[in-house]
């Protein structure tokens, strides 16, 4: 199946046509159970809740992926801004952006849009 099959519209448009959902809009913002974050289109797991931390942003946040390899950055020149957009490596959905506003250990902070994930809690 593929990826606009699986998703509601405003995802789709979000993930494959680089919207962004409002902020504080995410039920997963404020999700604060352990488990994994996967990508809602292929289910590839890109975040640990372990990794999750509140920015204050109204996005979720991570301050790493699962590992480097899950997810592949881009440079983003809309809005006047020069940003480092993030993407899912294997579906190349658009995720969020990262910044080096982040806490310790990396000082990075992966802003990225509810809809794009899903949560699986650990059993």
């Amino acid at each position: 199946m593929k990826c606009k099959e699986k998703l509601t519209p405003f995802e789709y448009h979000v993930m494959f046509e680089h919207g962004t959902e409002p902020a504080f809009t995410s039920p997963l913002y404020s999700e604060k159970r352990e488990g994994i974050y996967q990508c809602k289109c292929c289910q590839t797991p890109l975040f640990s809740s372990k990794a999750k931390f509140d920015s204050g942003t109204g996005w979720p946040s991570f301050y790493r992926p699962i590992s480097k390899e899950v997810i592949e950055e881009s440079t983003d020149t809309s809005h006047g801004m020069v940003r480092t957009e993030v993407h899912c490596s294997k579906c190349k959905a658009h995720l969020g952006h990262v910044f080096p506003d982040g806490p310790p250990p990396t000082g990075l902070r992966y802003c990225i849009n509810g809809v794009c994930l899903r949560f699986i809690p650990n059993e």
